[in-house]
């Protein structure tokens, strides 16, 4: 892809040199064929056909940095020796709703 841009450009280069040396031609024409016919369309080809590269790219790096904190997790449920000191009763969770109140006799 690389060869096709770089001959594409040596192309336009080579169209604006005979431009701005023709007798009838000017530098600020040769200037806007390299930038109409080379610079611009090449770059839009360009990132147009990177696009997928780019998005696998993106894709690995969230894979990466969503093994590392799996990773981490895992090394500190591994790590960890102290018991839960949530201070509630193990067991069934407690029933929805309020609790009754007991009135004082």
């Amino acid at each position: 892809m690389y060869l096709v841009v770089i001959g594409w450009l040596y192309v336009v280069l080579m169209m604006s040199v005979a431009e701005a040396t023709n007798t009838t031609g000017t530098v600020l024409g040769a200037i806007v064929t390299f930038f109409l016919y080379g610079l611009f369309p090449v770059a839009l080809v360009v990132y147009l056909m990177r696009s997928p590269q780019r998005r696998k790219a993106i894709r690995a790096r969230e894979a990466a940095e969503v093994a590392k904190v799996a990773q981490q997790a895992m090394d500190a449920a591994a790590t960890s020796t102290e018991p839960d000191a949530g201070g509630h009763a193990t067991g069934a969770a407690q029933p929805e709703g309020v609790a009754p109140v007991r009135e004082k006799p």
